[in-house]
């Protein structure tokens, strides 16, 4: 990733605290020359110092068949926004966008064995709808396990991690306020956003 020294984000337990709140992500690996991706939920769990990111593919999903071969590229990127030059106070400005992201890179190691996809996607529903737990648990083993033989599971052991927060940096503190006033007022990203920036 390329990251100019100012925007650049280094902390290792904000970015799998950022990882974690926005856990769609999308995964890249190459097939021959050719990058293929997909997006998925990821569960982002450290162990022992370690960073580890763990989903699953549908089976017919071929790029399940590379991940164990080649390094994957996962990106988390949320929030963004385009801004305006209209918030900065030199007439030759020209627009930009604000964003945070997070590169991971890691080969990943599919899971084989039936009782570690349930376990696995069992541990998903108590990240993203612990509610859902109980419903989960009405359902037959049969129904489970057909569920699963339509699944690749996988974890990845992250051996590298990039970040970078664009956030008006290089502008004044009276534009970052204009910017931030602005994005209070338009949608949930782009507050989110806001917040990132106000709290710079």
């Amino acid at each position: 990733m390329f990251v100019p020294k100012m925007f650049e984000f280094e902390d290792k337990s904000e970015q799998i605290a950022f990882m974690k709140q926005y856990s769609f992500a999308t995964i890249i690996t190459n097939k021959g020359d050719i990058p293929i991706a997909t997006q998925l939920p990821f569960i982002v769990e450290e162990r022992a110092g370690t960073l580890f990111l763990s989903g699953h593919f549908a089976k017919a999903n071929e790029q399940a068949n590379y991940i164990e071969q080649m390094t994957s590229l996962i990106i988390f990127s949320e929030p963004h926004a385009y801004i305006s030059p209209t918030h900065y106070e030199k007439i030759q400005s020209v627009p930009t966008w604000d964003y945070i992201s997070v590169h991971a890179y890691g080969k990943a190691k599919i899971i084989t064995d039936d009782y570690s996809k349930i376990l696995a996607l069992e541990q998903m529903i108590r990240f993203y709808e612990p509610e859902y737990v109980l419903q989960w648990n009405q359902l037959s083993d049969k129904y489970k396990n057909a569920m699963i033989k339509g699944i690749v599971g996988f974890e990845i052991e992250v051996t590298d991690i990039q970040g970078q927060k664009k956030l008006s940096q290089n502008k004044t503190e009276l534009e970052r306020n204009k910017i931030v006033n602005h994005l209070q007022q338009q949608g949930q990203v782009e507050q989110d956003l806001a917040s990132y920036i106000k709290n710079l």
